[in-house]
C-alpha cells in the first residue's frame, strides 16, 4: 500500500472485565489505501460502529494498531496526547443524518471547523466555496439547511467532512436515508473526493444497492474482519 491511508492490525477492544467481559471486537485488519474508498459491511451488533469510534478517537482500544495518514496513533496506547485536534484536522466524518448546524449558513458550515482549527475567516470561506462548488452545490452557498433537500444536505456534509484536508474520512451509513438516484450520486462524489484529494475512505453501509460501486469490501462478523475475495468466492479472514 502507497504511504498513507489506513492500517488497523489486531485490534481489538473489550468491554467490561471477568465473566461480564465482552469483546466487542476480536482480531481486526484492515488496510484502506490513499485515494480508496471501501465498505464495510456486516450484521447488527458485529462490531462496526465500535471499529469506527475507535478509528475515530472516541473510543479507545483494548489493544492493536491504528496507523492514519501515515502515522501510528494507537499502538496498545494512544500515541498522541491531543485526540480532540486529531478528530478535527485529520478525520473527516459523514453520518446518516447530516447533522448541519441550523443556525449557520451552508458555506459556515463547511469553514467552521478550518475556523476552529486557525485559518482565517475568508481563507476558509474560499476554501469551503471550492468544495461546495466541486460538488454542485456553489449555487446553494448562502442558503440555510432548512433550505436543502436531503442529497443537497449530504453533499454539505462531506464537502464538511473535507475541509481540513484530513487522510481519512469515516462514513457511517451516508446513503440511508436518501433514494437510489441520490446515494449512488454520493457514491460517487465519495469516490471521485478521494481520487482527487487521495484520501482514505470507509464506508459502512447496508445499502444494497451501493455495495456494488465498491472494488474492495470487508465484512465484519463476532468482531473480525474478512477481505471479500471476490464475486462468488468465500471470504477470507484478513490477517
Amino acid at each position: 500500500m502507497r504511504p498513507g491511508g489506513i492500517v488497523i492490525e489486531g485490534l481489538r477492544k473489550r468491554y467490561g472485565q471477568g465473566d461480564t467481559a465482552v469483546d466487542a471486537l476480536k482480531e481486526v485488519n484492515m488496510e484502506v489505501a490513499p485515494g480508496e474508498v471501501v465498505g464495510l459491511i456486516g450484521p447488527s451488533g458485529s462490531g462496526k460502529s465500535t471499529l469506527l469510534k475507535c478509528l475515530g478517537a472516541v473510543t479507545e482500544p483494548s489493544g492493536g494498531r491504528m496507523v492514519l495518514g501515515g502515522e501510528a496513533i494507537y499502538e496498545d496506547g494512544w500515541k498522541l496526547s491531543d485526540l480532540r485536534a486529531l478528530r478535527r484536522d485529520r478525520i473527516g466524518f459523514v453520518f446518516q443524518a447530516p447533522l448541519l448546524i441550523p443556525f449557520l449558513d451552508v458555506t459556515d458550515n463547511v469553514a467552521l471547523l478550518p475556523m476552529l482549527a486557525g485559518r482565517p475567516n475568508a481563507e476558509a470561506r474560499a476554501s469551503a466555496l471550492q468544495l461546495l462548488q466541486a460538488l454542485d452545490v456553489g449555487h446553494r452557498a448562502k442558503a440555510q439547511p432548512s433550505e436543502l433537500s436531503g442529497g443537497e444536505q449530504q453533499r454539505v456534509s462531506i464537502a464538511r467532512a473535507l475541509a481540513n484536508r484530513p487522510p481519512v474520512i469515516l462514513a457511517d451509513e451516508p446513503t440511508a436515508p436518501l433514494d437510489s438516484e441520490r446515494a449512488l450520486a454520493v457514491v460517487r462524489i465519495l469516490h471521485q473526493m478521494a481520487a482527487q484529494h487521495h484520501t482514505a475512505i470507509i464506508v459502512v453501509t447496508h445499502d444494497e444497492k451501493i455495495i456494488p460501486t465498491f472494488k474492495r469490501i470487508y465484512h465484519i462478523r463476532d468482531g473480525r474482519t474478512y477481505e471479500e475475495a471476490g464475486e462468488g468466492r468465500t471470504l477470507q479472514p484478513r490477517q
